[in-house]
Parts: structure tokens; sequence; C-alpha cells
């Protein structure tokens, strides 16, 4: 035996007979194969299992192994990773691991990135001049407010445990389930994939449009609208062919170019801004030909004058002018007015237009309508606008807040920055956009904003001209970052495709969850591009923008949704660590979404939505499998029936696991519960928001003593009452106590809505051997081990806190196993009750001789950090010390009884007499716990016969050396745990395993090693897992 398990006070006699008896065993029920091993084999096996434990932790050495010590438990899960990866070449080398990203580069920077796009160079201005500064303030207001409050909703998921890459459609296929997950991830993969076509749509009019109209393949597409739309269709088709064979083979290069057009972006907005303030005065490079008050195209600012013959050829065809060139003059005016020139006020007011009215000063019908078939050289609204239109418009200049949730895998704390950097993108974002709105109107003239594509300058983009030093700075950038959005769409489209084909929740999709044998999603890439070449072949931006709108505000919505759902559920598992979130905000922000779908234009929004539902009932159709939980009357009743069908399923995720609990009260004679406080108890748990039932057995015959059942069932309703626990409770009546709550504890429940939690006192009579309550107790802890359910076991429950008073102080959490997370949920729910929620948390756990402490500190705080739990941590070393001759001799006077009344067969009451050697050492009993009956008295004469066997037994009795080795751990985390925790007003711990064996003093033992272990302490709460994990740091 090696020494520091030898007694110091010991010689060769006092070893121990490894043969004497079999050891006891914490194993699960299920774990026993065959109860009638040679009870030498037993311990040989014991001893070669128990060699490498450490001697401070024998007491849960059969709880060890089958479940993890802390150590290292938290060091394999602290650090986990479950992100979906990102693109990469196949071609190249692996990467040296790089360097965690801050809130600057992971978020904010990325975030701007997609957020800036093509409609901020190139409809802007017409916004404004649309809308005017007001109406236009007001659009961009709304769509901020919108991705405003979905950030909000977002940063509460996103930091309520460590989210996978994958965006909205992780976040709400997690939170909603896999129906709402695989409809919304649908509508995000169509999202993305329409912003393509619109990126690529977008580079093409900004090439075509303003840098090359030479390239023109269908004429002059100034004078045919139809001309450009096929331009944008056949270039767009060809540059759609290039940008897929880049993505396909050259991912290292989509990745590079991300760098240059994020440089693009924030170096052109930069030159704007310099421009206009460069430009206060405005300037004399920009100059309009305006008849009347209607804008023209087409005529050299030279030519600009009814004398010229240029512009009576245009209007006095054949000899026969046109009325409105008769009864107007000719004007040239300034394109570039600059702040100081007062044009603001005129940008004010709205001018909203329908297709084929003029763009012209005011609203006087003489100026826009056009009366005749003839337009001439004058531009005209190539589309009806709106004031709802123009927000779907605009919408996609938004877009792209998901792109820090996205990359939670590389960040190096993705809860602090997933919030602040998406956040202060969108403020920064925001801010631009706004007070663009308020420049544009205050530097340019009212008919050039309102010219769409620059035709009564040249051709010219209006926001170029404005830039500092000259307009190839805008044009360059704004086609370079167009790009590079259009290429980071296209490889992450496909990407999410096949996210959503692997879970397998989309039966039809199975194919798109192939890579190539290169890693590359192959087959999703060549969907995403006949989809995207679909949105191509519209042509048209204001035609695509307000579609892709559509998908983007669905997702948002169900983003707000899932934050709103959540909320007001109060799951145990929903705990953000951004505070900064509220169930109104959300719904307000879903309410928006939808709002602003249906204004925008109803027939995409009705398009979207059928989508969604089509998508929703085929997945409910075919069964999805995936889990990540008077006329009023008979609704509630269709509801209960069909959701305790949908529970029957199967077990629920970690995610939704809540504790149903089962109290098991004990009647006193009366027939009334005799621990008041435990219902109290049961209450504070309720946080949960799950199942509560009250179960007491009676003794008896039910045919002779129902009429008592129904007494005593209407009781312990009354005390549920008067605790407020709301749920159900029952009365079984049983030959045999034991049996009667092994019947409850297996039968109790109804479909998915069984317990998964049981509450039962502690016997603190158990020592006198005529109550047998030990046995009962033992039973029952059993019985919900072999069902696999977690057990509450309060001790000192008349000290427990009265449901309607606060306590302050220290809960202690003493975790030495791991048992799926129980020990850390149930604190976070008492908390949320208002009698503890001024308590703080303590977690202490014991270090084995070969742990670091110090890194399973670090360990342990970046856990709870990710569970969203605050608490102090503190990792316990305990001494390896020898046993001590106490440790010997008390468990000698532990097994010396139980052998005496083996042998002499004492009845119930010398039984109750002899308890007298055990408690010449031991504190007594705790004082809010005894039954109602005399403590035994200690006697001070024995008969003959009895003196003989005791001093026979203590010349002969050598404690078991398992027995001396948990009495050891017992001790010593007694010492440790009165010591830290003596003050503490809860102190909560793992519960041992049961003896395996059923002999009557193994049972004891048991029992008085639970006793020694929680001597001293006034409140303990004693758990034991159910064997699966009840929470999580995923989202």
């Amino acid at each position: 035996m090696p020494d520091r398990f030898q007694v110091t006070k010991a010689d060769e006699d006092t070893v121990l007979d490894y043969h004497q008896d079999e050891s006891a065993s914490g194993k699960l029920l299920g774990d026993i194969h065959d109860e009638t091993l040679d009870s030498g084999d037993i311990h040989r096996a014991e001893e070669n299992q128990k060699s490498n434990i450490d001697p401070n932790l024998y007491l849960y050495d059969d709880d060890l192994a089958t479940r993890p010590h802390i150590s290292t438990f938290i060091s394999s899960i602290a650090n986990y990773e479950n992100t979906i990866p990102a693109a990469t070449d196949p071609d190249a080398k692996p990467p040296a691991p790089s360097a965690r990203m801050g809130t600057l580069i992971g978020v904010f920077l990325p975030c701007i990135q997609n957020i800036f796009g093509v409609i901020l160079f190139i409809r802007l201005t017409w916004v404004v001049g649309t809308a005017g500064a007001i109406c236009g303030f007001l659009i961009v207001l709304t769509c901020c407010c919108v991705t405003m409050l979905t950030a909000i909703s977002m940063s509460a998921i996103a930091t309520n445990g460590v989210v996978p890459a994958g965006g909205s459609y992780f976040m709400i296929s997690r939170s909603l389930g896999p129906e709402f997950g695989g409809a919304v991830g649908m509508l995000f993969y169509t999202g993305t994939t329409l912003a393509a076509a619109m990126y690529i749509v977008g580079a093409v009019e900004i090439v075509l449009t303003y840098m090359a109209p030479w390239a023109s393949i269908f004429g002059d597409f100034t004078k045919d609208a139809d001309a450009m739309y096929n331009n944008f269709r056949v270039y767009g088709t060809i540059l759609l062919i290039f940008m897929g064979l880049i993505v396909f083979v050259g991912v290292k290069f989509v990745n590079k170019f991300a760098t240059v057009a994020l440089a693009c972006v924030i170096f052109s907005i930069i030159a704007v801004y310099v421009g206009i303030f460069d430009n206060i005065h405005g300037n004399e490079k920009l100059y309009m030909c305006v008849l009347g008050k209607r804008l023209l195209k087409d005529i050299p600012i030279d030519n600009c004058t009814k004398d010229d013959s240029f512009m009576r050829d245009i209007y006095c065809p054949n000899n026969k002018c046109d009325d409105y060139y008769l009864n107007n003059n000719v004007s040239k005016v300034k394109g570039i007015k600059g702040l100081a020139s007062g044009v603001f006020y005129d940008n004010v007011f709205p001018s909203f237009l329908e297709k084929g009215q003029f763009i012209s000063y005011g609203h006087d019908s003489v100026d826009i309508e056009n009366i005749g078939n003839e337009s001439y050289n004058q531009i005209m609204a190539d589309i009806t606008t709106t004031f709802t239109l123009l927000i779907g418009i605009f919408f996609p200049s938004v877009t792209g807040i998901m792109a820090g949730s996205n990359r939670s895998g590389d960040l190096a704390d993705a809860q602090k920055s997933i919030p602040i950097g998406t956040i202060c993108a969108i403020l920064t974002t925001s801010t631009v956009y706004l007070s663009s709105v308020l420049f544009f109107a205050g530097t340019v003239d009212n008919l050039l904003l309102r010219d769409k594509f620059g035709q009564s300058i040249g051709g010219k983009l209006v926001v170029a001209n404005i830039a500092w030093p000259n307009q190839w700075v805008i044009l360059i950038g704004s086609f370079l970052s167009t790009l590079g959005a259009g290429l980071q769409s296209l490889t992450g489209a496909p990407r999410l495709l096949q996210a959503i084909a692997r879970d397998e929740i989309i039966p039809f999709l199975a194919p798109f969850a192939k890579s190539s044998k290169r890693g590359e999603p192959t087959r999703a890439l060549l969907l995403t591009i006949v989809i995207c070449q679909c949105g191509i072949l519209l042509g048209n931006v204001d035609l695509l923008a307000p579609l892709l709108s559509m998908f983007f505000l669905m997702c948002y919505g169900f983003v707000n949704l899932a934050c709103a759902v959540q909320t007001l559920l109060r799951t145990p598992n929903w705990r953000p660590r951004f505070k900064y979130y509220h169930w109104s905000l959300s719904l307000i922000g879903l309410t928006l979404c939808i709002s602003v779908m249906i204004m925008t234009s109803w027939y995409f929004a009705l398009l979207a939505m059928g989508m969604a539902v089509v998508i929703y009932k085929y997945i409910e159709y075919r069964g999805a499998e995936k889990e990540w939980g008077d006329g009023i009357r008979g609704m509630a009743l269709t509801a209960a029936r069909f959701s305790l069908l949908r529970l029957e399923e199967g077990p629920p995720h970690t995610k939704n696991w809540r504790p149903q609990i089962l109290v098991l009260s004990k009647l006193n004679d009366n027939f009334l519960p005799k621990y008041r406080k435990i219902f109290s108890f049961a209450t504070q748990l309720k946080a949960g928001k799950g199942l509560t039932i009250c179960v007491s057995v009676l003794k008896g015959d039910h045919t002779k003593i129902a009429n008592k059942a129904v007494d005593a069932k209407s009781t312990l309703r009354k005390y549920m009452i008067d605790e407020k626990v709301k749920g159900f409770c029952d009365i079984l009546v049983a030959q045999q106590i034991g049996e009667g709550l092994s019947s409850v504890i297996q039968t109790i429940g109804l479909g998915g809505m069984k317990p998964n939690t049981v509450i039962i006192g502690w016997p603190y009579s158990w020592r006198q051997e005529g109550r047998n309550s030990w046995r009962t107790f033992i039973q029952t802890v059993r019985t919900v081990d072999a069902c696999h359910m977690a057990l509450m076991v309060p001790k000192g429950i008349n000290f427990y806190p009265e449901s309607n008073h606060k306590i302050g102080g220290n809960i202690d959490i003493w975790w030495i196993v791991h048992d799926g997370g129980l020990l850390m949920l149930l604190p976070f729910l008492l908390k949320q009750h208002r009698t503890w929620r001024n308590c703080k948390l303590r977690i202490f756990t014991v270090a084995q001789i070969e742990d670091n402490s110090i890194q399973m500190k670090k360990d342990l705080k970046t856990f709870l950090y990710h569970l969203r739990i605050e608490a102090d941590v503190e990792v316990v070393e305990m001494n390896n010390s020898d046993i001590s001759a106490y440790t010997y001799e008390r468990t000698l006077m532990m097994e010396q009884r139980n052998q005496m009344l083996r042998a002499l067969g004492l009845n119930k009451k010398e039984n109750s007499k002899v308890e007298s050697h055990n408690d010449e050492k031991r504190n007594s009993i705790d004082s809010d716990g005894p039954e109602e009956t005399d403590a035994p008295e200690t006697t001070s004469s024995k008969d003959e016969s009895t003196e003989k066997a005791d001093s026979k037994f203590k010349s002969n009795v050598k404690p078991d050396e398992f027995n001396v080795r948990r009495m050891h751990t017992a001790i010593k985390l007694n010492e440790v745990i009165v010591e830290k925790s003596q003050d503490a007003q809860l102190v909560i711990m793992n519960l041992p395993g049961p003896p395996r064996e059923v002999r009557a003093e193994r049972e004891s033992n048991y029992m008085e090693f639970l006793e020694v272990l929680t001597e001293g302490l006034e409140k303990v709460l004693m758990v034991r897992g159910g064997g699966r994990e009840v929470i999580t740091i995923y989202s």
C-alpha cells in the first residue's frame, strides 16, 4: 500500500485486509453487469482503477470513472471552436496560426466594407433630389433604424454563447428551430446571391455610363433605355462568368482583393467629403442647359441658346417648333453650387414623378407633363417614384451588418467585439449617409440631383464631379469596391448554401452539401451563378434593389423575432452578455421590417413571404429531425395535445433544457407536508419556467384510505398555493413507501412533459435504525440515477429563506466532477428570483496533484465567460497529507457499529441504544431536521454478552481500506469547505454516487460519508446530474 494511505499510528497488524469485504462503488446501476462477481476480483479491479486517483477525491472515485474531473473538462471546452471554415485557397500551403483579430480589424472594418456599396455612389444623389432633404433624411434614418434595432437583437443572440459562422441562418435556426432556420437560411442565401447580381449590374453601369460609353453594343443608350439595359445584361453576364471563374480557382485573390476594395471605399468617401468643402462656393466646371424649367440632355453648353441652330434643328423640325420651346427661354445653370449658395432650401421638399414625366423645377403640370408625343432632348423619369419605393432602393446600402458575426471564430473576444464593432459600424455608416443627404442637398442643384445617369452633364457621375481632386478617383474607386463586394457575395453565398445543405433540414439540397476535391463548394457555386444570372437579366439596379431588400428585411425581421421570443420565454440558456437589449426594441424592429417590406413593394414582399412559408411547410412536412425546445379551452387543449406530440419526438436540446421538477414531499402523521420550505425552494427555481409536480406517498391500502388521500392532496395543493408553486400535485398510496416513490419517479408526467429533476429531503433520522429512512432515501437515489434524472437534496431545509425575503451574501459552488453543468445552472436560476438576486456566486474546484492550478483557474474563468455567468473563481489545492488517526478511528467506529448490529441481531430498540458508540465523537444532528422522536440516550451499562462482543470487535475488527479512503476524502473536503464557505448563504456541491451493493452496512457507510462531508454547514444543496448536458456555451 502506498505510504500516503498508511495510518500514522498503525503497524503491520493494522494493514487492511483487501479480501475482508467488498468495497462500496458509486457507479450507475447501468454499469452493473454481474452482481455475483467474486469480492476479490472486485477489490483488485477497483485497486487498479483507483491507483491514479487523488487521495483527496476518493469519495468521488466511481463518479470520476464516468464523469470527468473539472480540470479535465474545462481544459477541453474552454477554448473550443465551432465555426465554418472560411474560404481558403486549396493550393496554398497551410498557413501559420493567425493572431486573433480585435474589434477594429475583425468586425468594424468588414462591416464598413459590406455596408458601403454601389448605391452610395450611383443612386444616393438621385434619392436626395427626388425625395428632398427632409424625406431623404427620413428614408435613410428609417433604413438605419431597422439595421440598428436588428444589430441590438443580433448582439444579444451573438453574445448568448459562442456563435458559429453563418450569420442570421445559424442564429435563427438555433433560436427558433429548423423550420424557421431553413426558411430564413434560403432567404438569406437568395438575398446574398441577388446582391451579387446588383453589384455586377452596378459595376457595368459605372463602366458603360460614366467611363466607356463608346463600348455600347446596342447603339446610343442615352436615347433608348432598353438599349442601356440590354448592354447591362450582356456585359453583366460576361462579368459574372469571369468573376465565377475567379471564385472557383482563385479564392486567395478574392480574400486579398477585399482589402483593396475596402481601401477604395474609404478613400472614395473621404474624397467626396473633401470635395464638398473644396467646392463650398461651387465650381464652374459643370453647367446644365435648361429649357424653361425642364432639364435638357445632349446639348453642348456652347450651343445652349435659342439663337443657335443646334437647338432650333432639334425643336423645330420641318419648320414647326414645339410650343414649350417657343414659350420659354433657354438658360445655363451651374450644377455644383456649393454649400454657401443656399441651394439647400431648393432641395428641402420632395419632387416625386410618374414614369414619363419631365424633370423640371417645381410641380407645375405645364412643366412636368408631356402633352405631345415627342420628348426631344428633355430628360424624363424612367420609373414612378414614391417615398416607399426609394426606401426599397436605398435599403441595400445599409445591409451587411452580419459580417462581424460571420467571423466569430477569428475574433479574440467575439462576445465583446461583435456588439461593439457592429453597432459602431452602423453608427459610422449612418452618420456618413445622413450627413451625405444634407451635404448633397446643400451643394448640388435640384435638377442635377434628379438626373439619375448624369445625361445633362455629358454622362458624368454626379458624386464623382463633387469629389476632390477629380472624378476618376470616385469612378475607379466605386468600380473596384463594387467589384469586390460582388466577389465577396459570390464567395459567401455558395458556402452558406452548402452549410444549409449539410444541416440536412432541406432534403432536396443534399447534392449541394458535397465539396470538390479541392474543397470548394462547386455545385453550390454553379447554382449561385445560375440564380445570379436570373437577377442580371432584370438588367436594372432599381428593380434588383427592392427585390433583394425583401429578402434581407425578412432575415432581419426573423433576427428580431428570435431575440424577442428568447427574451419573453426566459429560457435558462438565454443569458446574453450584451445587456442593452429589450424585447420591445426587438418587436419594434420586427414591425419596421414588415412595414417597410409592404410599403416598398407589396408584391415583392408577398414573393419573399411566400417563399419562406413554402420552405417552412416543406421542412415541417418532411419532418425536421434536427434539435437545436368553451372555445378558448378547446383551443388550449388542442395546442397542448399538438405540443405534447411534438415533444414526444425526443429529448430536448441542451439549450432548451430546463428543470422540470418533481418534488417528493414527506407527510407527517397528520398528513401535512413535513418541510414547508421545500416548496419555497421549488418556487425559487422556477426562473427556469419548467414544469413542477409535487407528490407525496402514503403507506397503506388505497381502498381503505382513499378519503385520506383526497384530504392529503387538498392539503398539498394548499401548501403549493401558499408558496406560489405553479404546477400540479398528486398523492400515491402504496404498500411500501420506497416502492411508491420508485413508481412515481418512473411513471410521472405525460409524453415529453416528464420531470427531469427530483427534489427529495434529507433523512435526518437515518441513524435511528427503527426509522429505516436511509433505506428509502438510497433506494430513491438509485431509482433517480437509473432513470437518468437530476437529483437535488437540500440539507438544512428549515434554514432556507422564505420566498418573500431578500438575502445577500455568497452562493458557493463546490464543483468536484462535471455532471452536465447542473451545478452552474442552478445558482443562475436561483439568482433570477428576488430572494437570491443580491447574492454573489463563488465557484470552488479542487486541483488534483498533476493539475496546473493557474491554468485551471484561467480555463475556468474562460468557461464561465462563455457561459455568460459572473462568478468569482478559486482553485483549492489540498495537501496530500497522510490519513489521520481521527479518520482511522472514525472509520473503525462506523464499521464496528455495522458489524456489531449484524452479529448480535439487535432489535430496533437495542439498535437505538448502540448508536451511542458513534455519537461520542460526532457532532449533534442538525437542529432543523430531526424527526419528532427523542434522540437516543447513551447507556451507562450493558449486559454481559454485549460487553464481550464489544471487546471482541475492538480487538479484531480492521477498517476496510476503501472506507478509510472515502472517510479521508469526506473529512478533508469538509475541512476545506467549512473554512471557505461557512458563512455562505448556500453551499452547492456534487452528491457522490450511491453504493453499488445493496447491503445495509454499505448503505449506512454512504450516509455516514455524506453526514461527515456536510458537517458544520447550515444550508447545503447536494446535486447529482442526470447524465446529460444541461448548459452550453454555444448560442
